[in-house]
């Protein structure tokens, strides 16, 4: 069970994909539906959308542009925004999120999602799924011109929200983001320990692994 010191905890700042929402979705979309429709759109196998599309994964991985519609659309040539609607009955809640999300608004804390997630993106999810009222503010890196790798968008998001990061909790998915937040001086950090409901828990490296929202409330 994660026990957090809430009386020294301000500002809570969540990630949104793998976070908030399974990640099922975004994996699905981009490891076997993309693919797909790539292959039948430009016209060749299956196979070789994969060998085509499976160095650009991996030459722009944690960049912005990872993240970002407009720059797939136009690197694959193909109407991304429209395949993501494709897949949309995927997009889902994490168990209890909502549950911690309800009680941490009543506490009275500060409550910022910060997420990766393309503009487009996060309108589409949040069309499906009701996360704005929870939120003072819904920040994404695009609106900063840095990923959340990047200390840049750290102090982008400091020069904004005036926060301060030994009073602030930071939950997210991925390493290298906990650890840029690290790194920046967010003194609570817990790294999601499942993401992706049909994979199974992951190492969380050096992070406290979060496994149920519940555990969280504890002390509120």
């Amino acid at each position: 069970m994660v026990l957090l010191p809430w009386h020294e905890i301000d500002t809570v700042l969540l990630d949104m994909d793998g976070t908030l929402l399974d990640l099922h979705y975004d994996n699905h979309f981009w490891m076997e539906h993309l693919p797909q429709r790539y292959a039948e759109l430009h016209g060749v196998s299956r196979t070789m959308a994969e060998m085509e599309l499976q160095p650009l994964f991996e030459r722009n991985a944690g960049q912005l542009q990872w993240y970002c519609l407009d720059f797939w659309s136009t690197e694959l040539k193909l109407p991304v925004r429209e395949l993501k609607l494709e897949t949309a009955h995927l997009i889902a809640l994490r168990p209890d999120a909502d549950t911690f999300l309800a009680a941490i608004q009543r506490a009275g804390k500060r409550v910022v999602m910060i997420t990766n997630a393309h503009r487009d993106s996060l309108s589409l999810k949040l069309e499906r799924i009701e996360l704005a009222p929870y939120f003072e503010r819904l920040i994404s890196s695009h609106d900063y011109g840095f990923p959340k790798e990047n200390r840049q968008f750290w102090d982008a998001l400091q020069a904004d929200l005036n926060f301060d990061p030994a009073r602030s909790l930071f939950i997210d998915d991925t390493l290298p983001v906990l650890r840029s937040a690290r790194d920046f001086g967010v003194a609570h950090l817990l790294a999601v320990s499942e993401p992706d409901s049909r994979k199974g828990p992951k190492d969380t490296g050096e992070f406290e692994a979060l496994g149920d929202y519940r555990t969280l409330i504890e002390g509120l």
